[in-house]
């Protein structure tokens, strides 16, 4: 029997899934790791928590099982954070994370300057304060002396890539979240990388996620006790990996993700750009394109509200006060842009905000609040794809939000859309394991693995009356950030 190592290499922990070739799923493992805010709105990471977290869980996945079984590991990873190498493949400073929001200056420079038109035909995509591209010009603004040192710039899956291989790989779906990437033709932008100051030597080989880049280190694969013939996929960005894990490949498949971030993912077999980039162009981990919404704060919001605010641990008995007769009645709303924001509004500067609080406003009307805000600003992304002509009637939905049936109503009826809730839903880390079956042959192709593997477990419908309210409290909170914009601004000076 072989068996397939699928990485989730989030934001707060590492998720690791051992699964046979049928997509049965036979150990899961988790490793927390710290996250540092030296300065607000600032987020960046250790590499080397994220190296022993994963090969501290691999040795544990596997305790009970042959490791000479394994035939492929396949990682799916937050995307976007900057990580940079010296000529030793030293780290040479803590990685800068996808929801860091310093380079405000930097992303203002390409916008203005270069030009938002140039940067979507070089790239597909304009400069958003989690990409890539912006990071590296602030290092070389502020960080003069490490930006000198720079050998290899990675992000934060394809060090745990090298790790394993000792080779540096991107694929394209992750790298198309750079700002250095022609997306459309599937290579560096030699003019992005000329503004960033960065050679293509300094930059990882390009794979497409179901290839293999090479197999496990010996000394490596001893210290695990898996065979040095292990192959290891390039992967994917953590989007892209959870949308082969719910089978959203090829042409017009959803999927909404509610995990830390929130994301819109619509998949599609050519190359596409939404003229306002408004939405995110970006290659799929299929060999496809897709586009994607993606909102900062989304399951995240309702953890804060929980751990921070009432510093409470049962979620679910929070929600329970929340009855259906609730249900787009609610007087109170929530901007969910507790880090700022990035689809559709682009604002750093965007702040968490609850508006039409009254002296009979209760806790549930909070919680409410909050998980109706994120499905308000989901569908705000949804809308730009339909103005596009997509037609989005029915989504897949995964993350560790969509485990509440009460959000996932909300959703179902703000979007009036169906949700469809897998058997097995493991995220990336089940779409890195079947991108793994691809680069070792178990599969021929990505969508061969998805019909074989993911199979829908229930359906969510919208109901017409419920459909209806919220349509006129949608309405109500579109007004909401267009009148805060400038106070947010005003706010954020110093």
């Amino acid at each position: 029997m072989r068996l397939y190592i699928g990485v989730d290499l989030g934001t707060s922990a590492v998720k690791l899934l051992l699964m046979d070739a049928q997509g049965g799923i036979k150990n899961v493992v988790s490793k927390e790791y710290p996250l540092e805010f030296p300065q607000p709105g600032w987020s960046q990471q250790n590499p080397e928590d994220w190296r022993k977290a994963v090969l501290e869980g691999i040795s544990e996945l596997l305790k009970g099982f042959n490791g000479a079984d394994v035939a492929g590991i396949g990682c799916g990873g937050q995307m976007h954070g900057l990580v940079v190498l010296d000529k030793d493949d030293n780290v040479i400073r803590p990685a800068i994370l996808w929801n860091d929001g310093r380079t405000a200056k930097q992303v203002e420079y390409l916008n203005e300057t270069i030009g938002k038109e140039k940067l979507s035909a070089l790239t597909a995509n304009i400069a958003f304060a989690g990409f890539t591209a912006p990071k590296i010009l602030w290092m070389r603004e502020n960080e003069p002396e490490n930006y000198a040192k720079i050998a290899k710039i990675m992000l934060p899956k394809d060090y745990v890539n090298y790790i394993l291989t000792g080779v540096h790989a991107c694929d394209y779906s992750d790298a198309s979240g750079m700002l250095l990437l022609d997306v459309e033709h599937k290579c560096w932008s030699k003019e992005m990388l000329d503004i960033c100051g960065v050679s293509e030597n300094q930059m990882p080989k390009l794979f497409e996620s179901f290839h293999c880049i090479g197999t496990v280190k010996p000394e490596i694969a001893k210290a695990l006790g898996i065979g040095e013939d292990v192959k290891v996929a390039a992967g994917a960005g953590d989007n892209a990996a959870a949308a082969i894990g719910t089978g959203v490949v090829g042409e017009g498949g959803c999927n909404i993700s509610l995990g830390t971030s929130g994301t819109v993912f619509i998949s599609s077999k050519s190359f596409g750009v939404d003229k306002n980039n408004a939405l995110h162009a970006f290659a799929h981990a299929d060999g496809g394109y897709h586009l994607m919404g993606c909102m900062l704060s989304a399951a995240s919001c309702n953890k804060w509200l929980m751990d921070e605010i009432f510093q409470a641990t049962d979620y679910a008995a929070e929600q329970a006060p929340i009855t259906d007769d609730k249900l787009g009645e609610n007087h109170v709303y929530f901007l969910p842009y507790l880090m700022g924001e990035r689809s559709p509004i682009n604002d750093t500067n965007a702040r968490g905000t609850f508006i039409g609080m009254t002296m009979d406003t209760t806790r549930a009307d909070l919680v409410q609040a909050v998980l109706e805000g994120v499905a308000y600003a989901i569908r705000d992304s949804v809308e730009v794809a339909r103005s596009l002509g997509i037609e989005i009637k029915s989504s897949k939905i995964c993350g560790g939000g969509a485990k509440s049936p009460l959000w996932k109503k909300i959703i179902a009826n703000i979007l009036n859309a169906e949700l469809e809730c897998l058997e097995s839903e493991q995220g990336p880390g089940m779409g890195g394991a079947m991108l793994a079956m691809v680069a070792c042959g178990e599969y021929e192709t990505v969508q061969a693995a998805c019909d074989k593997i993911v199979h829908v477990a229930s359906t969510v419908k919208p109901e017409p009356e419920l459909v209806a309210k919220y349509e006129k409290c949608y309405q109500q909170f579109k007004k909401i950030y267009p009148a805060c914009k400038q106070l947010f601004a005003d706010f954020a000076k110093p």
